[in-house]
């Protein structure tokens, strides 16, 4: 079904009913008469397949059909395995989870964000535990205001059964450009820093060696 809606999504030969095409090839581009294409794609045994019907004119190749078709699929299948996959990624809490497992789980979601990936952080409640529901909201909370660089909150934290749910999803490219700023900017003040500090002990270096001069010339001179 898949093919022959492919197959029948391009005009081709008789089906063509401008009165001229332009025709595309590795050296460039020619308008002729349409009449003229199919001729010339006889010759040669093969089909002149319209590629852009609403160009004025439209635009066409000499190819064999069946090639073209295998080209067209190729390029859609290259073009599916190129695309990102996105995927949800996990990350389990305890109502009571301490400080060393929260900050393991925290870096693993920044590794997840980093890579494209979303993140649905969860906490469960066993037992009596969920008791302790607010002490849940407040950990996811912290949790996404610690990814707050990194991800955007899609879904705030939403009790599910015995689950407290919260979602993040990966920031844009233009926000880790913006961060990419921040990084160089910290640098430079930092190297600023540096060399004003590099500069004041000179200085003092300077004013030492000026000190101790002085205090040379004036013991030769009570000599």
């Amino acid at each position: 079904m898949k093919n022959e809606r492919i197959k029948n999504q391009y005009r081709i030969n008789e089906q063509i009913r401008a009165k001229e095409v332009r025709i595309v090839n590795e050296g460039g581009s020619t308008v002729m008469p349409t009449r003229q294409a199919l001729d010339m794609a006889r010759s040669q045994g093969v089909d002149l397949v319209e590629i852009s019907p609403n160009a004025q004119p439209p635009v066409c190749r000499i190819i064999d059909y069946s090639k073209f078709l295998y080209q067209q699929k190729k390029h859609a299948k290259e073009m599916k395995a190129k695309q990102v996959k996105v995927e949800v990624k996990e990350i389990r809490f305890g109502p009571q989870t301490d400080e060393h497992d929260y900050n393991f789980k925290l870096k693993h979601a920044k590794e997840f964000l980093d890579a494209g990936n979303k993140v649905r952080a969860y906490v469960f409640f066993r037992g009596r535990s969920i008791l302790f529901k607010e002490q849940g909201e407040v950990l996811l909370l912290r949790f996404a205001n610690d990814l707050e660089e990194y991800g955007k909150v899609e879904q705030m934290p939403a009790l599910e059964g015995k689950k407290m749910f919260l979602y993040i999803a990966p920031k844009k490219a233009g926000t880790v450009k913006k961060s990419q700023q921040k990084m160089d900017r910290e640098k430079r003040e930092s190297e600023a820093k540096s060399m004003e500090a590099e500069a004041t002990s000179t200085d003092n270096g300077l004013f030492a060696n000026a000190k101790n001069g002085e205090d040379v010339l004036k013991k030769l001179q009570a000599e």
